[in-house]
């Protein structure tokens, strides 16, 4: 192939906009392999299935929400009083113990995705071209490489591929076929991070232990992270990895500090704004990623192979008819028409097999349940990127009001608008990171009350 093959952006196929999302296939889980320190068991089958059913995740949110309210009003009815528990060694160590835990986790789960996207992704450099690279953070199954992919039908109710001979087992992806991110580690490593979203609730728990109360965006941000991981693993959607992989980073760093902090540890200021800074970017960047899958579209090369026969007394003609039909047909099932992408001769003629190759424009996007999937981690970000933007503006007006007049020269108006746009940035982010994580930790370092006596006697914040 002489020339990168290209990557395009169209409006979404509408078709693809259903809901509730109907006729997708079952998830797949993930091989079974021999335990590791990266592997160190194995996900039963029927476990992994089941626990990626509807009720699990809607359920538990439910259930999370209505106990976080009554736990406010129990709070406020006790003005805020800290509960006994609070106060022994045995919370405190459980805390500890808490935060060192997801640290180590964290890091795990990033260090397990960050190796399977590195055997998954084609660089864009490589002879497929941006194409080629779109293809592999799009499609989850099958071989690598653009036109190998085995993806659901939703007309025909199957998994199909635009390649002759495509690893399938029992009509599903062959779950030892290397070179994609499902098989590479998201099966595995995403499926434990959903169940990682109810383990995280305990955060919340220890909030309103400290007698503190628990904002209603906090609520919404556990509670959503729950739905939106599982329609991500349940679907197989693309996009879900970015969160598997950059959540865990930025938790890794995160639990590390509340440790830290909880060891009475003093963390340079310039290390908690630059986390502040990553839980808010994670929040903007993430659900722009997510959304572009909707509207890219690639070109992919499909090689198809027919058997000929040779001419014999008179045998022949119906043999190669027979093999005509067959092409075609196939044609159909990769292209879905007659109109369907170009027929390209792009090989040799001999005696006993054709070679031809076309090129077929793909969707990052194949069924209804991966859209559903991208756009519900989409609208869940939504409010969140709106706060922050709304932090922002206020943050900035209320600096440019504060800033002393300026005389008049251009490059110091200009240095004097970019500080402000800075201490704005850091001032939403603040503002975001109180509302989401109850006032903890990033702000001051600290898990204590404003008004509690540590706070008053000179000495640095720490968590208990």
């Amino acid at each position: 192939m002489s020339e990168p093959l290209e990557m395009l952006l169209a409006l979404p196929d509408q078709s693809l906009f259903g809901f509730p999302p109907t006729n997708n296939p079952t998830p797949i889980p993930p091989l079974h392999e021999p335990n590791s320190v990266m592997h160190p068991f194995n996900i039963p089958d029927s476990l992994f299935v089941s626990a990626l059913d509807a009720k699990v995740p809607l359920t538990i949110a439910i259930t999370y929400a209505v106990t976080i309210k009554l736990l406010n009003k129990y709070n406020k009815s006790r003005n805020k009083k800290p509960w006994s528990i609070s106060k022994t060694t045995p919370f405190g160590v459980f805390v500890i113990l808490h935060n060192i835990f997801l640290a180590v986790y964290s890091a795990w789960t990033f260090w397990g995705m960050l190796g399977g996207m590195r055997r998954s992704i084609l660089s864009p450099m490589g002879p497929m071209g941006w194409a080629g690279t779109a293809d592999s953070f799009c499609r989850l199954h099958g071989a690598p490489g653009p036109g190998n992919s085995v993806y659901y039908d939703e007309a025909t109710s199957r998994f199909v591929s635009a390649t002759q001979g495509a690893a399938m087992i029992d009509g599903f992806p062959d779950k030892s076929q290397a070179g994609r991110m499902w098989n590479e580690g998201l099966a595995y490593y995403g499926w434990i991070f959903y169940l990682s979203k109810f383990y995280e609730v305990l955060d919340t728990f220890i909030i309103l232990a400290k007698g503190k109360q628990s904002s209603v965006l906090q609520t919404y941000h556990h509670a959503g992270a729950m739905l939106c991981m599982w329609a991500g693993m349940r679907f197989m959607s693309a996009p879900i990895w970015i969160f598997v992989l950059v959540n865990s980073f930025i938790h890794s760093l995160m639990y590390t500090y509340y440790t830290l902090t909880a060891f009475n540890i003093r963390i340079p200021n310039i290390m908690k704004r630059t986390l502040t800074s990553m839980q808010i970017t994670q929040f903007i960047l993430g659900g722009s990623y997510a959304m572009m899958h909707s509207f890219v579209y690639y070109v992919a090369p499909v090689t198809v192979t027919r058997e000929t026969v040779a001419s014999t007394a008179g045998a022949a003609p119906a043999a190669e008819s027979l093999a005509a039909g067959t092409f075609d047909s196939l044609k159909k099932l990769v292209f879905g028409g007659e109109g369907d992408g170009a027929q390209i001769p792009h090989g040799s003629l001999g005696d006993s097999t054709t070679t031809q190759t076309f090129y077929i424009t793909q969707g990052c996007v194949a069924t209804t349940g991966e859209s559903f999937a991208v756009w519900l981690n989409v609208l869940y970000l939504a409010p969140l990127t709106y706060l922050f933007v709304s932090f922002f503006i206020a943050s900035y007006v209320k600096r440019s009001n504060a800033a002393p007049k300026s005389n008049g020269k251009t490059t110091r108006r200009l240095s004097s608008n970019v500080v402000m746009a800075e201490k704005a940035g850091w001032d939403a982010a603040k503002s975001i990171e109180k509302e989401v994580y109850g006032g903890e930790n990033m702000l001051n370092g600290s898990a204590i009350a404003e008004d509690s006596p540590q706070r008053s006697n000179g000495k640095s914040p720490r968590r208990a």
